[in-house]
């Protein structure tokens, strides 16, 4: 099934300069990035964004991650996107991640684990919602 999904480059894979690689992940499994920017995440967006995990001992620490520096903001398309972009991504636990993933790859902290990626159809919509109003 055709699908579209929000995928977030974190503000440590733009600082350790791995947007291409990332990418590169993305587009050689098939996907098409249909539209990216690069930009500086507000605390709204942010705090809307991560709603679901507003009462969680993590949350002050992510919003404070996420606004450390620039994001790259993507929407990723094509067949099963989302559950094929979560695969690319692999486990938020870099040690849990399988090493051909992006985070096996290239993370090492559970909290500042490169990528973002919606789980669901719902979630997807919402999130391309915020991130991309103009479409």
């Amino acid at each position: 099934m055709f699908e579209r999904t929000l995928v977030l480059i974190k503000p440590d894979g733009v600082q350790r300069k791995l947007m291409g690689k990332i990418i590169s992940c993305y587009e050689d499994k098939g996907l098409t990035i249909s539209a990216m920017k690069m930009l500086y995440a507000t605390n709204d967006i942010l705090q809307q964004h991560y709603i679901e995990h507003k009462n969680k001992t993590f949350f002050n620490e992510l919003i404070s991650y996420l606004l450390e520096g620039k994001i790259v903001a993507m929407i990723v398309e094509g067949n099963n996107a989302i559950n094929v972009v979560r695969k690319i991504n692999g486990a938020t636990d870099p040690l849990n991640a399988d090493m051909g993933s992006i985070r096996g790859r290239f993370g090492n902290d559970k909290t500042k684990n490169l990528v973002h990626s919606s789980d669901s159809i719902d979630t997807a919509q919402r999130e391309l919602t915020l991130w991309f109003p103009e479409f």
